[in-house]
């Protein structure tokens, strides 16, 4: 009776998940009024981040069909779009993803099931049918884990390109040059993604006449790094305020280069710890090693 239920209830999804994807539903009167008035693009706003995916690939074709429905589920969440935004990658192919690892992970335990039944080794219904459950949820949360981590070293690295652009930037001021001048001789010479990030961020703000500060802070936004932020607040306030710009800037190149080198020496610290565990693993083994003739011998005695 339970494997009945159990069918019944997942036909009844199948049917449910297929109906939703070929009947949508009606938009919001917000979304509707949102397609009208869409938001500015990339030429306006400096939100784009080089090394983009390119948007291809198979898991985005089969997992395509299933993006309205987890979309209407809520996801991505807030935190995964800012990882999103970092990653310069697009949200409906980071959910034709989710959707695919999910459905890989559902369908790769009845298949070995199926393969073992073949040759003759018969496990039942039960323990494919609560690993496929188990595996949709790990083809869901593992896409966002490895999301997650790219994100966390692009966020290191655009900090460092940050802390860099500040402190070519001050010399920059100390020679004369104004603010906007000098923030664009800074990004002039971008080699890796976060300076070509931060260079395309400072062009869209010369070449659509707004201040830098104001793409700057769209960039941080975007990409969740706070470091841009606050110096676009204060690249504001000195702007607005008149405040003295060098100083200011001098002062959150101090402050940046002195989180920069926490982080690094927490990040040593962390390693550290952690190759102490390799040695534990090393030393039980060993001891195991050495005291296992001797409860072997204890054991044959009895």
């Amino acid at each position: 009776m339970s494997g009945v239920l159990l069918l019944g209830g997942g036909f009844g999804l199948g049917l449910m998940m297929l109906a939703a994807w070929l009947v949508p539903a009606r938009p919001s009167l917000a979304e509707a009024f949102a397609a009208l008035h869409p938001p500015p693009s990339a030429t306006t706003r400096a939100v784009t981040v080089a090394g983009a995916a390119d948007g291809r690939g198979w898991l985005g074709v089969v997992g395509r069909p299933a993006v309205p429905l987890l979309a209407r589920l809520g996801l991505p969440r807030t935190a995964r779009i800012a990882d999103l935004g970092v990653c310069g990658r697009d949200p409906a192919r980071h959910l034709a993803e989710q959707a695919a690892t999910a459905l890989l992970g559902f369908l790769v335990p009845p298949a070995a099931a199926g393969l073992l039944a073949a040759a003759g080794v018969g496990i039942g219904w039960q323990l494919p049918g609560w690993a496929s459950v188990a595996g949709a949820a790990a083809g869901l949360w593992l896409p966002d884990l490895a999301l997650a981590s790219q994100a966390t070293a692009r966020r290191g690295q655009l900090r460092d390109a940050v802390a860099g652009m500040l402190d070519l930037t001050v010399i920059a001021l100390s020679g004369g040059a104004g603010v906007e001048q000098a923030l664009r001789d800074a990004t002039d010479e971008a080699t890796d993604w976060a300076q070509q990030t931060l260079r395309r961020s400072v062009e869209a703000a010369h070449l659509t006449r707004r201040p830098p500060w104001q793409t700057l802070g769209e960039l941080g936004e975007t990409t969740g790094v706070s470091a841009l932020s606050e110096l676009a607040a204060a690249l504001a306030l000195a702007g607005s305020e008149g405040a003295r710009v060098r100083a200011t800037l001098s002062s959150r190149s101090a402050a940046l280069s002195a989180h920069q080198l926490a982080e690094a020496e927490a990040a040593a610290m962390s390693a550290t710890e952690k190759m102490v565990l390799p040695v534990v693993g090393l030393l039980a083994g060993f001891l195991i090693f050495l005291g296992y003739p001797a409860f072997a011998a204890v054991l044959e005695a009895l």
